[in-house]
C-alpha cells in the first residue's frame, strides 16, 4: 500500500485485539472524512489536527486521501498509537504527523481539527474547551460518531465552547457535528475533588476512567488493603486509571516499590496530578505500556487490578485475558494477584488456569474480590 492508493479497508487494529466484531475503521471515519475534505485540502502545512483517532483511518486519510501534511495527532490510548504508526508505515506515510498529548501545543492555531467523538461527555468538554481556547479564530471542527453513541448532551457540550454547532445528514448510521466560532469558557479540567470516606484527593483528565471518584470495584477492592501482599517489596496498578489504588498503596505502605501502568495518555496524567495532590509525587512510577509486555518476567510481588471487560462499547473479555496473563508472567513466585470484576464474570476460572490458586475474597452481589498466588516455577532441566 502506498500513499496513492490508500486503501482504508486494509488498515488493522493491530497491536490492539482484534476479533471479528471488531473493526479498525468504520463508517463514522468515513464519513469524518468526506465532510472534512475540501477544508482539509485548502489547509495550510501544519493546521490540521487530528484527535480520538482510533487506530489511523483519520489521521492517514486527511493525509493520504487529501493532501493534509505535518498533521498534529493525539491518541489516547497507546494501543491505537501504535496501530497508526504501524499502518502508516505499511501505508508509506511515516513520518507525516506527530503525536501530542492532550495538550495546547496540540491544537495551538489550528484551522481543521477532526475528531472521532468520545463516549464520555467530559473527555469530550475537555477536547471543545482546548480546542477553542487555543485554535485559530476560524477553526472548524468535524465530530462524528456512530449514531447509536451518540447523544444530544455532545451538541450541548460543544456549544459551550463555540457559538454554531450544526449536524450533518446521517449515513450508514453515523452523523457528524460541525462547530465553528470559539467562544471563552473557564478551563476546568483536569477536575480535582476529594473523596470524603478515604480522605484522598483525585484528579481526573476527562478521559480518564470513573472522573474524579473512586469508582465502586475500586472501592470494594480498597476494603481489602490492609490483606494485599504483607511480605511484598515491589507493587504494580494495572490499568491505573486515575492512581487511585497506586496512591493508597504507597500512602499505607512507604516501604513498598509501587509501579502504575496504564495504556491511556489521560490515565496517565490524571495518576501523576493525583499522586502530586496526596503528596506522593515521586514515591510512584507512572509509566504509559500497553499491559505488562515490557516488564521483566518475575519482577512483581503484588500486582492489583481493576480490569476492564469492554473495548469501547464492545463487551471484548480478552481485555482482561492479557491483563491476566501477563500478571502470571510478571508476578513472583509466591506473588500476589488481587483483582476486582463484576460478579457475572467467570475471570476467577481464568484466573485459576492461568496464574495459580484463587481465593474469592469478598463478593458484595455485585462486584467479586479475589487473591491468586503465582505458584513456583519449575527448574529448568
Amino acid at each position: 500500500m502506498s500513499a496513492d492508493t490508500l486503501d482504508l479497508s486494509r488498515l488493522r487494529r493491530f497491536p490492539d485485539i482484534e476479533a471479528p466484531n471488531l473493526v479498525a475503521v468504520d463508517a463514522s471515519d468515513r464519513l469524518i472524512l468526506d465532510e472534512a475534505a475540501d477544508a482539509v485540502a485548502s489547509a495550510a502545512p501544519g493546521t490540521v489536527v487530528v484527535i480520538n483517532d482510533h487506530y489511523g483511518a483519520l489521521t492517514l486519510g486527511a493525509i493520504g486521501l487529501h493532501g493534509a501534511s505535518d498533521v498534529r495527532v493525539h491518541v489516547d490510548m497507546l494501543t491505537g498509537e501504535r496501530a497508526l504508526d504501524t499502518n502508516a508505515e505499511d501505508s508509506g506515510l511515516a513520518g507525516t504527523y506527530r503525536h501530542l498529548s492532550l495538550v495546547p501545543e496540540l491544537v495551538d492555531g489550528a484551522r481543521v481539527v477532526l475528531v472521532q467523538l468520545p463516549r464520555g461527555l467530559d473527555a469530550l468538554e475537555e477536547i471543545a474547551q482546548l480546542i477553542a481556547a487555543h485554535a485559530h479564530p476560524d477553526v472548524v471542527v468535524i465530530a462524528g460518531g456512530r449514531v447509536k453513541h451518540m447523544s444530544r448532551g455532545m451538541n450541548d457540550v460543544l456549544g459551550r465552547s463555540f457559538s454554531s454547532v450544526t449536524a450533518t445528514l446521517g449515513r450508514q448510521k453515523s452523523r457528524a457535528l460541525v462547530a465553528t466560532g470559539p467562544t471563552a469558557s473557564d478551563a476546568v479540567y483536569p477536575k480535582k475533588v476529594v473523596d470524603d470516606e478515604r480522605g484522598l484527593w483525585i484528579v481526573a483528565h476527562g478521559a480518564a476512567f470513573a472522573g474524579p471518584q473512586v469508582d465502586v470495584g475500586s472501592r470494594y477492592l480498597l476494603t481489602f488493603l490492609d490483606t494485599m501482599g504483607p511480605t511484598a517489596s515491589t507493587a504494580i496498578d494495572l490499568g491505573c486509571g486515575t492512581g487511585v489504588l497506586a496512591t493508597e498503596l504507597a500512602s499505607a505502605r512507604p516501604d513498598l516499590t509501587v509501579t502504575a501502568i496504564d495504556a491511556s495518555d489521560a490515565a496517565v496524567r490524571s495518576t501523576t496530578a493525583t499522586l502530586e495532590a496526596n503528596h506522593l509525587a515521586g514515591r510512584v512510577a507512572v509509566v504509559r505500556e500497553d499491559g505488562l509486555g515490557e516488564r521483566a518476567a518475575g519482577s512483581a510481588d503484588l500486582i492489583v487490578c481493576n480490569p476492564p471487560f469492554h473495548v469501547g462499547a464492545t463487551l471484548a473479555p480478552d481485555a482482561a485475558l492479557r491483563m491476566i496473563r501477563g500478571a502470571a508472567r510478571v508476578l513472583t513466585d509466591g506473588g500476589e494477584l488481587w483483582t476486582v470484576f463484576n460478579s457475572r464474570l467467570a475471570h476467577a476460572g481464568a484466573l485459576r488456569r492461568m496464574v495459580g490458586p484463587t481465593e474469592i475474597m469478598g463478593d458484595n452481589g455485585t462486584f467479586t474480590v479475589t487473591r491468586t498466588v503465582r505458584p513456583a516455577r519449575k527448574a529448568a532441566r
